[in-house]
């Protein structure tokens, strides 16, 4: 059956030199193509690739929920509540939904939807570029950055997949690498796909990284500072795959790996840690890689915005700010926690990145993380140099370095660094996972999180789709061309 790819149709003017995402949008409605039609030119190869690109700044993933949104929600980064509840641990209610809440159960719903809808695009496009690649586009390179690119793309949201529904401290417990978490979808059809082991995800994940790095190693060289190469931080370039690669080898406890790909960016991206956020305070001379999102500030409003209602927004008190940011009331010699980087009154903080934010950028991945993953990487006083470096860019003094003389000083140190540099970015909550830190949270004592507060459920639509939770038989032979079984039944993983 002929199907009908719906995708968002962008002018491009050439391969290398892209306007913004912003200007894509501003310039060419939605248009319904056959993929068939889509897929006779070059500009329609871009044109899907620019669409998952788009797609990814939809709120139920990156434009809110793997940003500043749910993410940061269960990592309790805000004291606002939504309506309904005055309990910030039911942000936590996975198996039911919670009208007028949180919604939690809804909320991961939708994002386990809109994750593989756009490795759903992006499978397609890999189908066509094998079906009449070679000879649509002639250009090796535009055509290796096309695969490269949608490699990339499949591979980080299957890795963000893998944080959520996967198990806890990987690394750290063998039995957990064996949980069967998720599918690793590399078809673009419905076809039943059978949930694989954390490692064999991971494994996956790698390899499609690893693949295009190699598709996209002609720009090994190319800085990203400046404005010629200013719009490829918009895209999954080679330093950003790069970064994504050392984030991943992080994750999987392969410090060698992860260390290497991390030093290969600091080294060679051409960014540098800057050392001021006024007028900028997303830092976006820091961003390997981040998503343009069209009338950011308009769209996002209703979470961040100046002005006098400043309770009803994405807002902390000063007394949770103060321990977040480990200040004495409002006085920081952090640019972290300054008025460059929040709206402050008496009694709240309002966080300025998507307020003052002229790139419209809503960040996948920064330059500062590869200095914490080089530190995690090694011991002493070679780990303590990358998190000062940050740490001193950022305006805190020598004097207040961090020692860095163990193991468990070494997890403490970035545990603080994680939740003041991505504030509002999404990534807190995943650190805390990845290390296996339950317990009692330091800047919100009356939250206790637990294992089960960090391993997402399977949505009800997969269960019924053919998964079950209990028992050995996950098989539905009526269940439109299923080709494996699957079962989500694993001991559960040790902390």
């Amino acid at each position: 059956m002929k199907k009908t790819l719906y995708i968002l149709i962008v002018a491009l003017t050439t391969v290398f030199s892209f306007t913004s995402c912003s200007d894509w949008l501003d310039e060419v409605p939605k248009t319904d193509v056959p993929a068939v039609q889509l897929f006779e030119t070059e500009n329609g190869f871009m044109s899907s690739l620019a669409g998952l690109y788009i797609t990814m700044t939809d709120e139920t993933t990156y434009g809110k929920n793997l940003s500043f949104g749910l993410v940061e929600q269960l990592a309790q980064m805000y004291d606002k509540l939504p309506e309904g509840t005055t309990d910030p641990a039911s942000v936590y209610i996975y198996d039911r939904e919670t009208s007028g809440a949180f919604n939690t159960k809804g909320v991961l719903a939708n994002l386990w939807l809109g994750q593989y809808h756009v490795i759903a695009n992006a499978n397609n496009l890999l189908r066509w570029l094998d079906l009449n690649g070679d000879v649509v586009i002639t250009n090796d390179s535009t055509r290796n950055m096309i695969r490269g690119e949608a490699l990339a793309i499949r591979a980080y949201l299957h890795f963000d997949l893998l944080r959520g529904w996967g198990p806890m401290n990987y690394a750290g417990n063998t039995k957990a690498q064996s949980m069967k978490c998720i599918p690793y979808r590399t078809v673009a059809d419905k076809s039943k796909q059978p949930l694989l082991p954390a490692k064999e995800v991971v494994e996956k994940i790698i390899k499609d990284l690893e693949d295009a790095k190699n598709l996209l190693s002609y720009e090994k060289e190319t800085s990203l500072d400046g404005n010629q190469n200013r719009d490829r931080r918009f895209r999954f370039n080679y330093h950003a795959i790069n970064a994504t690669l050392a984030r991943v080898y992080n994750y999987a406890g392969d410090k060698e790996n992860a260390r290497k790909c991390a030093l290969e960016v600091i080294d060679n991206c051409g960014l540098s840690l800057m050392n001021g956020n006024d007028g900028d305070p997303i830092l976006f001379d820091e961003v390997l890689c981040g998503l343009s999102m069209h009338e950011l500030k308009e769209n996002l409003s209703e979470y961040f915005s100046d002005g006098d209602k400043i309770e009803i927004k994405y807002y902390v008190t000063l007394s949770t700010a103060s321990t977040l940011f480990e200040t004495k009331g409002t006085e920081s010699e952090d640019m972290r926690a300054k008025s460059t980087a929040f709206i402050k009154d008496n009694e709240h903080w309002l966080s300025k990145k998507y307020i003052e934010n002229d790139n419209q950028v809503i960040p996948l991945i920064r330059l500062p993380e590869m200095y914490y993953i080089a530190c995690e990487s090694l011991e002493g006083e070679e780990a303590a140099v990358y998190v000062n470096s940050v740490r001193n860019k950022r305006g805190l003094s020598i004097s207040n370095n961090k020692k860095c003389e163990s193991r468990e000083a070494i997890i403490t140190a970035l545990n603080e660094e994680y939740r003041k540099e991505f504030y509002a970015e999404g990534q807190y909550f995943w650190f805390l996972k990845t290390h296996g830190l339950v317990g009692k949270l330091k800047h919100k004592e009356s939250v206790t999180l637990t294992e089960e507060s960090f391993i997402f459920p399977l949505p009800d639509a997969e269960k019924e789709y053919g998964w079950v939770e209990t028992g050995n038989n996950a098989e539905n032979e009526n269940n439109n061309g299923s080709e494996s079984e699957g079962s989500t039944e694993e001991a559960t993983p040790e902390v």
